[in-house]
């Protein structure tokens, strides 16, 4: 496990005391030690929790398989979007797909797509599992392949459009992808520490923990030069939000 090619860059440190002042904590009252010694250890967790070339490739064999069937049957085209492509997702993440059709097939396109699947849970191979229709607003089809969660949703260009303008943001802002280091790390503190994380759930959804943090560093960016600091900087800014008068998007916070 120790050789495994990771996304993004392994943890470096240096504890001697030419380091850059924006890594000794973004609080005065803090020991430059003891953040050192605190931002070294999440990195660590970082370095085992973002995504690697294992579930990199077990994903990219998922997302194949399943547009190549549903591409065999149907004239459609398929689209992964959200943290999978956007490198993301924690290890138990799930795959978002997006089939794009003309909308007056939409309907019967679902249908169709729900008893192919239902058909290759038959099929030993790739381990389809648990296949639903959910008939909502937004149609989705949730089922399990290879143990790995997979939606798939219907003309919803919101998930594509998104992911292309979260990549861009995290060229924009560079640092070795602070902006996607950061979100795998606060994902990961709501999801296991907080538990405030899962739409499906009523809770806060991924992309609107992505806007949180997207303002946060837009308006920090200058303190701000590893995840340890956005978390730090995360936790002391929405801790005092005015969340009863004011809500956050791209823009920053916009009166309600």
């Amino acid at each position: 496990m120790g050789n495994l090619q990771r996304s993004f860059s392994p943890p470096s440190f240096s504890t001697s005391t030419s380091s850059s002042s924006s890594s000794l904590g973004p609080h005065p009252f803090i020991d430059s030690e003891l953040w050192l010694m605190v931002e070294k250890r999440t990195q660590e967790i970082l370095y085992t929790i973002q995504p690697a070339f294992v579930s990199e490739q077990k994903r990219k064999e998922v997302i194949d398989y399943v547009r190549s069937l549903i591409k065999g049957y149907f004239a459609v085209e398929v689209f992964p979007f959200g943290s999978i492509p956007l490198k993301t997702y924690l290890p138990d993440g799930d795959i978002d797909l997006m089939i794009l059709s003309h909308q007056s097939m939409e309907e019967d396109l679902a249908r169709d797509v729900f008893t192919l699947l239902q058909c290759e849970e038959q099929d030993l191979g790739f381990q389809v599992n648990d296949v639903q229709y959910i008939q909502a607003q937004v149609k989705v089809i949730k089922c399990s392949v290879k143990n790995i969660a997979v939606d798939i949703s219907f003309n919803q260009m919101g998930g594509p459009f998104a992911l292309c303008f979260l990549e861009q943001v995290d060229q924009l802002i560079g640092r070795d992808h602070l902006f996607k280091r950061s979100v795998i790390l606060i994902k990961a503190w709501c999801f296991h520490e907080s538990r405030i994380l899962g739409a499906h759930h009523g809770l806060i959804s991924t992309y609107a923990l992505q806007i949180l943090v997207l303002n946060v560093v837009d308006n920090f960016h200058s303190s701000l030069s590893r995840p340890l600091a956005v978390l730090y900087k995360f936790l002391d800014y929405y801790s005092t939000f005015d969340w009863d008068n004011y809500c956050v998007s791209i823009n920053g916070p916009i009166p309600i």
